[in-house]
C-alpha cells in the first residue's frame, strides 16, 4: 500500500500541474475570443492543432519508448547512451520535418492559417522545439522527476500564454500573438536540457536503438491516429464551413475535453510505475494500480461531465462571446462523454501496453482514424460543428470497446462495478441540485459548483463509494 499511497501524491502533482494547464486555456479563451474576430481565433485553434500533430510523427514513438525501456535501469551508462542515442534521431527527424514543412509552407499556410507565411514559419519553429521538448520532459518522466516534470508543463504553458496576453493587450495582430507560444517552448527547453546535460554529462558513445525502434514505430500510427481524432474535426470544419465555425466549435470543444485532464496524471505515471512490477511477475500488484486508477479516475470524471454538461452555456458566456456560446454550447456535454471513454481506455491500454503488443493498439488508431475522417466528411456538412462532435464520441467508444475486449485476453479488466454504480448515483443526485439552482454569472456559479461537490462526496459517502481511509489518504496527498 505504501507503494500506492507513493504513487497517488505524484497523480496529485501531475493533476495539479494539469488542472493548472488547462486553466491557462481558460484564461486565454475570453481575451482572445473578445479581442480578435471569430475567424482570427480559429486560425489561433488551428495552430495549435497543427502543433499538437508534429511531434507524434517525429518523435517516432521514441518519448514512451523511453518510459518503458529507461523506467527500471539503474545503470547510468545505459542510461547515457539510450538517452542521447534516442536524442539524436529524434534531433535528426526533426530537422526534416522543418525542411519539408518550409518547402510546402504556402500550400500549408493557404489551407490552415488565411495564407499566413509569418504564422506558418511561426509555427515551424514552434513545432521544432515541441519535438525536442517532448524528448526532454519523457526523461523527467521516465525516473519519476515528477515535480521537475509538471513544473516544466506548467512553465512551459503559462510562459507562452502571458506573453501571448501581452502581446494582444498590446493590440498586435494573430500573426504577433503566436510568438508567445514560441516562447514558452524554448525558454523551457533551455532549462531542461541545462539540468539534463548537468545530470548526466555528455557522451560520445551510442548504441544501436533496433529494439527500442522495434516497439516504438508501431506507437506512431497510434499517436497520428489518436491526434486525427482528437484534432482532425477543426480541419473538416474549416474547409466545409470556414474559420469562423471553428472558432464557434473550438470553445465548446475545449470545455468538454478538460476530462481529459484528469487522465494525464494516470497516462504519465502508470507507464513508468508498472513495468517494474510486471517484469517480476507481480501482477496482482500491476492490478490493484490499475483498478485504483480507475476508481479515482471515474470518480473524479463522472460528476465532472454532469457538472460541464448542465453549466456549458452559462460557462462560455462569461468565457466567450453570446455568438459563440450559442452556437457551440451543446459541443461539451457530446465531447466530454467521449473524453471519458477515452480516459477510461488510458489506463486499459497499460495491459496491451505491458505486453508489448503496440501493433494491436496501432492497428485500433488506424481504423478509428479513418472511422473519424469519413464520419466527420459526411457529417459536417449536414450536422455542422455537432456533426463533428458526434463523430468525436463515437471514435472514442469505439477505441475504448475494441481495448477492452483485446485487453481481456493479457488480464483481469480494472473495474469495480460497484464503486462505478455509485459514483453514477452520486453524480446523479449533484445534477439535480445543479439544475435546480441554474446559476448565471460568475459568483452564482462558484457557489453552485461548491455546493456541488459537497453533496456529491456527502452522497458518494453515504453509499460507502469512498470510506475514511481513502479521504484521509486524499487529504494527506493535498
Amino acid at each position: 500500500m505504501d507503494e500506492y499511497v507513493k504513487f497517488i501524491k505524484r497523480i496529485g502533482i501531475v493533476g495539479i500541474s494539469n488542472i493548472l494547464i488547462s486553466i491557462s486555456g481558460l484564461i486565454f479563451i475570453p481575451i482572445i475570443t473578445k479581442s480578435f474576430s471569430t475567424a482570427d481565433y480559429g486560425v489561433w485553434s488551428q495552430v495549435n492543432t497543427f502543433v499538437s500533430l508534429v511531434p507524434n510523427i517525429v518523435n517516432l514513438g521514441l518519448p514512451f519508448t523511453m518510459v518503458r525501456f529507461l523506467a527500471a535501469e539503474k545503470d547510468k551508462n545505459v542510461i547515457k547512451k539510450s538517452f542521447y542515442s534516442m536524442m539524436l534521431l529524434v534531433l535528426a527527424s526533426t530537422l526534416v520535418m522543418s525542411v519539408v514543412l518550409l518547402v510546402f509552407s504556402p500550400q500549408i499556410a493557404d489551407a490552415l492559417f488565411d495564407g499566413s507565411l509569418q504564422i506558418m514559419y511561426i509555427v515551424i519553429a514552434i513545432s521544432f522545439f515541441a519535438c525536442l521538448d517532448l524528448m526532454l520532459l519523457s526523461y523527467f518522466r521516465t525516473f519519476q522527476q515528477i515535480a521537475l516534470y509538471s513544473t516544466f508543463l506548467v512553465l512551459q504553458t503559462y510562459i507562452g500564454v502571458v506573453v501571448s496576453i501581452a502581446l494582444t493587450w498590446a493590440h498586435q495582430p494573430i500573426d504577433v500573438v503566436v510568438l508567445g507560444r514560441l516562447s514558452g517552448f524554448l525558454l523551457v527547453f533551455i532549462a531542461m536540457a541545462v539540468l539534463i546535460v548537468k545530470e548526466l554529462g555528455f557522451t560520445t558513445k551510442f548504441k544501436g536503438l533496433k529494439e527500442e525502434l522495434k516497439f516504438a514505430i508501431p506507437t506512431v500510427p497510434n499517436n497520428v491516429s489518436s491526434w486525427v481524432v482528437d484534432s482532425s474535426d477543426r480541419i473538416v470544419i474549416g474547409v466545409f464551413l470556414g474559420s469562423a465555425a471553428v472558432g464557434c466549435y473550438s470553445p465548446g470543444y475545449a470545455l468538454g475535453n478538460l476530462i481529459l485532464m484528469f487522465l494525464t496524471p494516470f497516462a504519465v505515471l502508470l507507464p513508468a510505475v508498472l513495468p517494474e512490477y510486471y517484469e517480476k511477475g507481480d501482477m496482482d500488484t500491476v492490478h490493484t494500480f490499475l483498478t485504483y486508477s480507475m476508481k479515482y479516475y471515474l470518480l473524479i470524471t463522472v460528476p465532472a461531465i454532469v457538472g460541464l454538461s448542465l453549466l456549458s452555456k452559462p460557462l462560455l458566456y462569461i468565457l466567450t462571446t453570446t455568438i459563440i456560446a450559442d452556437s457551440g454550447f451543446m459541443v461539451t456535454p457530446i465531447v466530454a462523454i467521449g473524453a471519458m471513454f477515452m480516459g477510461i481506455y488510458g489506463i486499459v491500454n497499460n495491459i496491451i501496453i505491458l505486453e508489448k503488443k503496440t501493433t494491436i493498439l496501432s492497428h485500433i488508431w488506424i481504423t478509428v482514424a479513418i472511422l473519424n475522417v469519413v464520419l466527420n466528411v459526411f457529417s459536417v456538412p449536414y450536422l455542422g460543428i455537432y456533426g463533428a462532435g458526434l463523430a468525436t464520441l463515437f471514435c472514442y467508444f469505439f477505441a475504448f470497446a475494441v481495448t477492452v475486449i483485446y485487453s481481456k485476453r493479457y488480464a483481469l479488466l480494472p473495474f469495480d462495478y460497484r464503486s462505478i454504480a455509485k459514483i453514477v448515483i452520486a453524480s446523479a443526485v449533484m445534477g439535480v441540485f445543479v439544475m435546480i439552482a441554474n446559476p448565471y454569472g460568475i459568483l452564482n456559479m462558484v457557489i453552485v459548483i461548491a455546493v456541488a461537490v459537497v453533496i456529491y462526496f456527502i452522497v458518494l459517502f453515504l453509499l460507502r463509494g469512498i470510506d475514511k481511509k481513502e479521504i484521509n489518504l486524499i487529504k494527506g496527498m493535498i
